[in-house]
């Protein structure tokens, strides 16, 4: 119970930018923090911080953030330095590189993955013949 308060009142304060139900944008989106898009973007979003696409955003654009949770349907390319989450009610598009991944049971994912730290450490432990 209060738990779920504290969550969801860091979570207000964190998204610094809202695209709301109903808008729809074309371009390129630049944002220092987080954003949230619940309506239509056709274009770029790169963000320092976390990118949330909800059930209902529909997005035509590839995206570089920190960390992205997707719930609607994206068409493009994500770049996320730590963890990518696909609900349940996701549909995704695209090629993906990232830190980690979790894709929740009934999302669509259709690209190819990159998992950026698995590349890392492959580098140092493969042997190679001479």
């Amino acid at each position: 119970m209060f738990g779920s308060k504290s969550a969801s009142q860091n979570t207000v304060e964190q998204v610094e930018t809202i695209v709301g139900k109903g808008t729809c944008l074309k371009g390129v989106i630049n944002v220092k923090g987080s954003i949230r898009i619940d309506g239509q973007l056709d274009g770029e979003i790169e963000a320092e911080g976390d990118v949330v696409v909800g059930p209902t955003g529909i997005l035509q654009a590839n995206i570089k953030a920190r960390k992205a949770t997707l719930a609607g349907r994206v068409n493009g390319n994500v770049n996320v330095n730590d963890k990518l989450e696909l609900l349940p009610t996701a549909k995704l598009i695209g090629d993906v590189s990232v830190g980690s991944i979790i894709i929740g049971e009934g999302a669509i994912f259709q690209g190819a993955c990159e998992m950026k730290r698995s590349e890392q450490g492959s580098a140092n432990s493969s042997p190679k013949s001479k």
